[in-house]
Order: structure tokens, then sequence, then C-alpha cells
């Protein structure tokens, strides 16, 4: 049964250390439950990504991305479900619902394990335990991937471990009515 499988591991734990720095939203919090506007379709949410903001970076980030991964997803590798890159330096801050219309000048988004472009909400297996989901910005050290919206995530995270400089997280959960 799903509730009995163990806690898949942050995916951070697998990664190369590096740096860290400060990420704060006026939507999230660790460990706060998402609210339903961040939440899934699906599951009667409104599928709007969330108000993310970051200081506190390496002089030398030439970029930016921005993924959320849910590591608990019953799925042997878990779930991407935004996928953002080649956020200028200059940008620190995104508003809530700058999914697909309101992105920075220059920033992709690569499809998600939704199949979509953009940001798709929570929306664990219903009576599921609660799902983590880790909103990473990751500072980068190049200006740009040399990646399009068509590359999968698990490329595209290839791609960002390959080029952090440093990285920051919020770690908010849902669990699915049921």
């Amino acid at each position: 049964m799903w509730l009995d499988r163990p806690s898949a591991p942050d995916p951070h734990d697998l990664m190369a250390e590096v740096p860290s720095f400060t990420v704060e939203s006026d939507d999230l919090q660790d460990g706060d439950e998402l609210g339903a506007t961040f939440v899934h379709g699906s599951y009667d949410g409104e599928n709007t990504s969330p108000h993310l903001r970051w200081s506190g970076f390496p002089d030398e980030t030439q970029s930016f991305a921005v993924t959320c991964f849910d590591p608990d997803a019953p799925t042997g590798s878990g779930f991407w479900h935004w996928v953002l890159f080649n956020i200028p330096a200059s940008v620190t801050e995104l508003a809530r619902g700058a999914s697909s219309d309101r992105l920075p000048a220059g920033a992709i988004e690569a499809r998600n394990d939704y199949g979509e472009l953009g940001y798709g909400g929570a929306a664990p297996p219903g009576g599921d335990r609660a799902h983590r989901y880790v909103f990473t910005v990751h500072a980068l050290g190049t200006e740009a991937l040399e990646l399009d919206s068509s590359a999968s995530p698990a490329y595209v995270g290839f791609n960002l471990s390959a080029n952090a400089i440093a990285r920051a997280a919020i770690r908010p959960t849902f669990t699915a009515p049921g």
C-alpha cells in the first residue's frame, strides 16, 4: 500500500553540495499545506504558480532556474511539477501566476510530468500521505542552458546539477482528499 512505503529522499540530498541562499514566498512556507490556488485542477485547484523571491546568491550568478519536484510521487522517479530556466540574473522575484504568460524575457518553461508546458499543481493519489513539493531556485554559473522547451525535466535537471553554484528551497506539503 502507498501509505506503507518509506519516504523518498529529499532531492537535494542526492545532488552535489553547493552553498545556499534565501528563497521566500508570500504564498508558501516550509512544511505548510499548499492552498487550493497552487493545486491542480483535477482537485478543483487553480493550478497557479506561487510567488517566489530570492536573495543572498553568489555574485558570480549568471542566471537562475526554478523547479518544483514531488519526491513522494508513487512513480519510482518522483514527479516534476515545474521546470523553468534561463531566468536572467537580474530577476530575483516571480509573481504569483508567472507561469506561461508573465515570465521574464528569455526564460523558458519545459514540459512538466503532466506532459504540459508550465506549472502543474499538486495532485497526489487520493488517500495517500502528505507529499512534499520542493520549490527550488537554482543559481547557475552560466548565462543560459542550451536547451529548449522540449527538453525532458530529467535532462534539464541534469544540466542544472552540472551548472548550479548555489540553491535554495521551500518545501510545502499537500495531502489529497480521500
